[in-house]
């Protein structure tokens, strides 16, 4: 019997609904993303194409190699396999071999999938899971549940090779990153934008994070939250720009605090647009990503939305337009940005103490001082970019 360990499956979802050469550009950018990613951290490893699986071939710790796959964009799960010939008796050595350290007590079901001719393998996808099973049943004595087993055995036999797996490391799903073009992702070191921005970035946007400094109402501590949260982002994608664009907004901050009383915190919002905007065309990205979220805060009620991108032409995309706040926390957390936006945002000290809820865009402009997109530009021309590793 011929058995290979050290060997990672990954799948993916909405890659295999495309066309043909459409799926197979973005099948090659996954190839390119995932290579980036194990790379980056140091997991030796080969990706290759196979049939309509990715396999990471060589992969000395196929655990790790699988958990960092499974942060990627675009992959849907991942798995640790142990591959060996397509033949009945192999592949049910292998299940048996597999189930060794199998958990005392624990149930268990056998998932097959046969892929080629009948005649080539000389048995079905039924045979697999019989056989299969009843190897474990023996090598465990672990009884059998096919509604919810608290460990699957998944078996794919393919023309050439079966590969064997016990554990899945779900994936984000969505596009392979860079299938989809830029857009610039306002980040202000709250618990919301790191997650937009995230959520763009899952459906194959590069992103260009931008943080804008309030000056004396931010600070250097809400700055380097904001950076490090981007940080943590990029780990998932090393192989794209995300070096933070960082605008000196203050001056924008003082005239605000000037001029404009209950609707300063929709003119400032404006203004955040107006420097994306700049971003944007210097850029070539094609849109705008925020994380706000319908009704969150005063500046995030319906008519006071429409008023703030009534500033910009480029398209603003609310990926969290809908989500709860729990929900929105849980994403934080699962990505890994919690920790590092807990720090209340300076804006909140921008905020009036009566501010406008439902606004109309007359009255918001009304209101604003002439030069305020002027200072707005001004600021976009002097930002800095920083490295979200500090290089």
């Amino acid at each position: 019997m011929n058995q290979t360990a050290h060997v990672v499956l990954v799948g993916y979802g909405e890659v295999g609904t495309k066309s043909s050469s459409v799926r197979a550009k973005m099948e090659a950018r996954l190839r390119t993303n995932l290579q980036a990613v194990l790379d980056d951290r140091s997991l030796p490893g080969r990706v290759e194409r196979e049939w309509s699986r990715l396999l990471v071939r060589d992969a000395a710790d196929a655990d790790a190699v699988a958990a960092a796959c499974a942060e990627v964009p675009g992959v849907v799960w991942a798995r640790p396999c142990v591959a060996c010939d397509p033949v009945l008796d192999d592949i049910v050595a292998t299940c048996r071999t597999l189930a060794s350290d199998h958990p005392d007590g624990a149930s268990f079901a056998v998932d097959a999938d046969r892929v080629g001719d009948a005649d080539q393998h000389g048995f079905t996808s039924s045979d697999l899971e019989r056989e299969a099973g009843s190897a474990v049943v023996d090598a465990t004595g672990a009884p059998v549940d096919l509604d919810d087993p608290d460990r699957s055995y998944r078996i794919e036999c393919r023309e050439e090779t079966a590969y064997l797996s016990v554990r899945r490391f779900d994936g984000p799903g969505g596009l392979p990153l860079g299938t989809q073009g830029r857009a610039v992702s306002l980040v202000s070191g709250g618990i919301d934008s790191p997650v937009a921005t995230w959520e763009l970035m899952r459906r194959g946007c590069e992103i260009v994070p931008v943080y804008v400094d309030l000056g004396d109402y931010g600070g250097a501590d809400h700055r380097a939250r904001a950076i490090e949260t981007v940080r943590t982002i990029a780990r998932r994608a090393p192989n794209a720009d995300m070096r933070v664009h960082v605008v000196p907004a203050g001056d924008v901050v003082e005239r605000l605090m000037e001029t404009v009383e209950d609707t300063r915190m929709l003119s400032l919002r404006r203004a955040m647009l107006a420097v994306a905007a700049e971003v944007a065309t210097d850029e070539h990205a094609h849109s705008i990503v925020t994380g706000e979220s319908l009704g969150q805060k005063s500046s995030q009620t319906g008519e006071n939305l429409a008023v703030t991108e009534a500033a910009v032409d480029y398209p603003v995309h609310r990926p969290l337009l809908t989500r709860d706040k729990t929900d929105i926390v849980a994403a934080a957390r699962d990505l890994g940005t919690y920790d590092d936006s807990t720090l209340p945002v300076g804006c909140e000290r921008v905020a009036p103490s009566f501010p406008e809820t439902n606004a109309s865009l007359s009255a918001v402009e009304a209101a604003e001082p002439d030069d305020l997109f002027d200072l707005a530009a001004e600021a976009a021309r002097e930002r800095v970019v920083v490295s979200p590793d500090g290089d």
